[in-house]
């Protein structure tokens, strides 16, 4: 393509869009909240799967030594727990931290202030990788020699699964029924611009004008529509996302709750809303004039 071309192109898709300032406005705008729906969506996600990622960090299997084991013997079973595939860590707690932690728990307790540390257990809090294996994980650890029980709460582990892969579902499928209707959206404004220059198109197309000279204004002219489109959805993610980030950082019943820092995450938020902005624009250019000089 000639560099005049390109201007050429590019001088007619910003005058079509100018030309149609309403439809214009309303093709910008739809981009805007279709963007800023996905995008909240998408935020949400990622925000979830990194509370979940951090919860099931925070999951642990409990496996308890045999008695007959003395402090030093149960200590040694750490490098055998820890070469169990998909095993992440195993930590040793002796009898006398198990007894600390427990009295912590319940201070108000005078009962449970002078027990004897020797009726409980030493034991190992084992995190795992993948939590999915867990089951198979917690049939391992119990088949190692000097291991008496194991408590694994795989219930509490199902439900971790069970959130995360809902959640990207319901993420995914919201995500492309909006991409989808943006791109409708900007392929019926596009039609309705190449209604209006129905005359001027027959006569390009009388005189020799290809298919392609006559596209390309108004493929920009998607592009210019999905480019303005993101960054100003991009603007007000940043504006959306930073007023709730701060609301829940306030609120005393969401402490529990890390919200990621948008500045951690703002490049890639950028590049996504500009990649989809620009595809949403030029798809729905691409299939409105497409449909109209039926090539």
């Amino acid at each position: 393509m000639a560099k005049h071309d390109f201007r050429y192109f590019f001088h007619e898709g910003l005058s079509n869009m100018f030309s149609h300032g309403f439809m214009s406005f309303a093709a910008i705008g739809i981009t805007v909240a279709c963007l800023l729906i996905m995008g909240t969506f998408t935020l949400v996600a990622v925000n979830a799967n990194e509370l979940l990622r951090t919860l099931e960090q925070e999951n642990e299997i409990l496996a308890y030594v045999d008695d007959s084991y003395t402090e030093t013997q149960a200590r040694a079973l750490k490098q055998t727990l820890e070469a169990i595939p998909n095993v992440a860590s195993a930590t040793f707690i002796s009898k006398e931290e198990a007894m600390e932690s427990f009295t912590e728990q319940y201070p108000d307790e005078a009962l449970f202030q002078d027990l004897d540390p020797e009726i409980l257990r030493d034991r190992f809090a084992i995190k795992v990788v993948d939590l999915q294996q867990q089951s198979a994980t917690v049939e391992q650890v119990k088949a190692v020699e000097g291991i008496a029980k194991v408590n694994a709460y795989e219930e509490i582990a199902g439900g971790f699964i069970t959130v995360r892969n809902v959640a990207t579902v319901v993420c995914v499928a919201l995500i492309a029924i909006l991409f989808v209707v943006s791109v409708f959206i900007i392929s019926n404004t596009i039609k309705l611009t190449t209604f209006d220059r129905r005359e001027e198109i027959a006569i390009m197309r009388m005189v020799g004008a290809t298919n392609g000279f006559i596209r390309w204004p108004f493929v920009y002219e998607g592009f210019l529509f999905g480019l303005i489109g993101a960054a100003v959805a991009f603007f007000l993610q940043w504006g959306l996302y930073s007023a709730v980030a701060k609301g829940v950082d306030t609120n005393d019943t969401l402490q529990l709750i890390q919200i990621i820092p948008f500045t951690d995450m703002w490049l890639p938020v950028a590049a996504t809303f500009v990649a989809a902005g620009v595809v949403i624009g030029v798809g729905g250019s691409l299939s409105a004039i497409r449909k109209f000089l039926q090539v």
